[in-house]
């Protein structure tokens, strides 16, 4: 089976009412964690590297694991998704190494940690749409910066985040300020922001609508009712997979992500990609940990990763089912690039 675009997942997920699970993927374990949950569960796939991933596994490496998942599970959608891409030129570079669907985040410069103007945004963003569009790939654009409405600062990700501090007002997307971006650029998705980002230190207590704004969602949604909205820093950060953390000789301080129940109350107000990272980080890790220290003895990896990569496969599960996702993969229709391609062209 052919990989597929984002927009065809969005669009199908938008006509069934919900949400795909995006997962960043950093390794076999990674990829191989998340086609086996998608498989138990029928459910279509966005797998995503960020610019860290591609320099961590290198390019080819990353695109022969997903041709070899595609392989694999050929009866299963996936879309490889580039994620915050800093520049036109990096999701040209994901665009020839195979990437269906890129990311191009305007809302800070190149450097990764300056917070762009608004022209500026536009600018960049349209500029990938014409040429992704013209190769039949998907865009997601974003719109607002990242951060915590409790302290007003960024999280860094792979070197991403802004420094210092931002308002209340400056880390929310504004919905009129939507509406025109979305015009202006024509993007397939829209990434907004709600007081979620990145990492495991997300809120101090648990969240409600002063750090976590799903009134903003609602307010976008009714001003761009047909446009897929995406949740970035989503990681519920389960108190269990902590737990399991600590257990086995971490150091991570309480914390609370994103709760799914949050994340249930937005798809129907338009929410149909969700970002999760951190919690397949720490269900990895954690099950390493318990590892080690059980049985130290052990040198060969694959006993220890193969009880790791379970735990992945468990968490991933779980999202495809509280997002509505499973089920889905047998009743979508892939269409290839040049179908968009050609798609596109008539909406110019």
């Amino acid at each position: 089976m052919a990989l597929i675009t984002l927009r065809q997942l969005l669009d199908h997920a938008a006509e069934n009412n919900y949400a795909l699970p995006a997962f960043n993927v950093n390794n076999l374990e990674y990829i191989q964690a998340v086609m086996r949950a998608a498989d138990a569960t029928d459910s279509p796939v966005i797998l995503q590297a960020s610019r860290g991933a591609r320099a961590y596994a290198g390019d080819a490496f990353l695109r022969h694991l997903i041709l070899g998942a595609a392989e694999e599970y050929p009866h299963i959608p996936i879309c490889l998704h580039l994620d915050h891409g800093d520049q036109p030129s990096t999701c040209i570079s994901a665009i020839t190494n195979g990437f269906t669907s890129v990311m191009m985040d305007g809302s800070l410069l190149a450097d990764g940690k300056t917070v762009a103007s608004y022209d500026y945004n536009v600018a960049v963003t349209a500029e990938v749409v014409k040429f992704a569009h013209a190769a039949g790939v998907s865009v997601e654009g974003e719109l607002g910066c990242l951060g915590n409405l409790e302290t007003g600062a960024g999280e860094k990700e792979d070197g991403h985040g802004f420094e210092g501090k931002l308002s209340r007002e400056e880390l929310l997307t504004d919905p009129e300020q939507a509406f025109d971006f979305v015009e202006k650029t024509g993007v397939d998705a829209l990434a907004v922001a709600i007081g979620t980002s990145h990492g495991a230190y997300k809120f101090t207590r648990a969240p409600d609508g002063e750090i976590l704004s799903i009134e903003t969602i609602a307010k976008i949604h009714k001003r761009l009712p047909n446009t897929h909205m995406v949740m970035h820093g989503s990681s519920s950060v389960p108190q269990d997979l902590q737990d399991l953390f600590n257990e086995f000789g971490g150091k991570m301080k309480q914390t609370w992500g994103v709760p799914v129940s949050e994340i249930q109350k937005a798809i129907p107000l338009g929410v149909r990609k969700v970002n999760i990272d951190t919690d397949l980080r720490l269900a990895f890790t954690g099950e390493i940990r318990k590892h080690h220290l059980q049985q130290p003895d052990n040198f060969d990896p694959r006993n220890y990763l193969k009880p790791a990569t379970a735990r992945m496969v468990e968490v991933c599960k779980e999202r495809f089912q509280a997002f509505n996702t499973a089920g889905q993969a047998s009743k979508i229709r892939i269409k290839r690039l040049p179908e968009m391609a050609k798609a596109y062209s008539k909406t110019v």
